[in-house]
């Protein structure tokens, strides 16, 4: 995730205030772009002890999130990943698990290797926060995605490579609680919000 786009930042937000930050005491973010989310949440919702594992596949985003938290550098590191699971990380190391317009880049196979990472990298009773393009509801949100979706099959560089998904339909109810589903929408265009704790 690059600097969060204007309609990223109500989506994000609310999946925030449902993670329940003040609590986490390890948190990984899956494709942490330039670090802003990363920053905000050391800076003004995670406890002092909390530490932060963020990984991105693009070494000049991982260059400019590793400069961001520079000032968290005790508690925060930033690594870059070729995108392949699993992680080096051990399992069962973590309370949280972020990613915020990362699934909706990839495809079904990898998008499921990430879902069964973020499952193996979480302690039993951990959150896994998601924010994606979504659908809509709303007759203007389902035209604007419809063309998105359109758009992305044709040429996915145009559009970012993101592609409106539905991130409920990933979560295997024996693996996952959703605690919580939500279609937050900013300038027509809506965010899944999910919030899915680890069986």
């Amino acid at each position: 995730m690059q600097d969060m786009q204007r309609y990223e930042k109500r989506a994000i937000d609310a999946m925030v205030a449902q993670l329940s930050p003040e609590g986490a005491r390890s948190v990984f973010e899956l494709g942490c772009g330039t670090g802003r989310l990363a920053r905000q949440l050391l800076t003004d919702e995670l406890p002092g002890l909390c530490r932060y594992t963020a990984v991105d596949v693009s070494g000049t985003m991982v260059a400019i999130a590793a400069e961001r938290l520079a000032p968290f550098a005790a508690r925060a590191e930033v690594e870059r990943t070729d995108g392949s699971f699993p992680l080096r990380h051990r399992a069962a190391s973590f309370d949280r698990f972020i990613a915020t317009y990362v699934l909706d880049l990839l495809d079904e196979e990898e998008l499921r290797c990430a879902l069964s990472e973020a499952a193996r990298l979480l302690l039993p009773g951990g959150l896994l926060g998601i924010v994606s393009l979504t659908a809509g509801e709303r007759p203007l949100e389902r035209a604007i995605t419809g063309v998105w979706a359109r758009i992305q099959r044709l040429s996915p560089r145009t559009v970012g490579g993101c592609r409106p998904i539905d991130p409920t339909r990933y979560l295997d109810a024996w693996l996952w609680r959703i605690r919580h589903a939500e279609t937050v929408s900013s300038f027509a265009i809506p965010s899944a919000v999910v919030v899915a704790e680890r069986r």
